[in-house]
């Protein structure tokens, strides 16, 4: 037997979402004006950066293989309210221009390399959205290179390991600070290159 199609099912809303953030027109992620909501986003890369080759030439094709993914919550939810229609802020205009300073602070990328796609979202259903991008994208920046979403470590807190998108991409400077990450950058790149040329090809898309 067919089971019903539920609109409101968690799949089929979260799927609403992938659906809505790809029809957003792409926007270089170094100018985007000021905006007001909470939601979720994409970010997309188009250098020449070696490791990223595939993924750089797969988007130059069609815009369809992020780097990145994430999302940005109401300010007031940690407090209980963000169901106040104000509550959000701009907080993802500022989640996005926290991502193009940590490129800009990178010795090796170039902030115009960088395309994004983003979408406000009711308070409820970004963590959803964000879920549901990940889990399909498998981002190489959200799964395999981690630290990109990183901020400098409060006072009190003890310091940790460089994370290997620092590792990789030196320059922020708070992470100079910390203590090296176990793997090379050469390594870490060997293992992003591999992992991208085994989950995208230009030639079937």
């Amino acid at each position: 037997m067919t089971k019903p199609f539920n609109p409101l099912d968690k799949a089929n809303l979260a799927e609403s979402i992938e659906r809505a953030l790809a029809s957003e027109r792409p926007r270089p992620l170094r100018s985007i004006d000021r905006f007001c909501g909470a939601g979720v986003y994409a970010l997309y890369y188009v250098g020449d950066y070696p490791a990223y080759r595939r993924l750089s030439e797969c988007n130059k094709v069609f815009l369809d293989a992020p780097i990145y993914v994430g999302k940005a919550d109401s300010k007031g939810r940690r407090k209980g309210g963000f169901l106040a229609e104000d509550a959000a802020g701009v907080t993802l205009w500022k989640r996005l221009g926290d991502h193009a300073s940590s490129i800009e602070q990178a010795d090796n990328l170039d902030i115009g390399d960088f395309l994004c796609r983003f979408l406000v979202v009711d308070d409820l259903w970004v963590g959803l959205g964000e879920s549901l991008l990940i889990s399909k994208y498998s981002p190489v920046w959200n799964t395999l290179v981690d630290g990109f979403g990183n901020h400098a470590p409060g006072k009190g807190r003890g310091a940790g390991k460089r994370s290997r998108w620092d590792t990789l991409h030196p320059g922020r400077p708070w992470a100079v600070a910390l203590a090296e990450n176990p793997m090379s950058a050469e390594q870490i790149g060997r293992e992003v290159s591999s992992y991208i040329e085994e989950r995208y090809d230009v030639v079937s898309l």
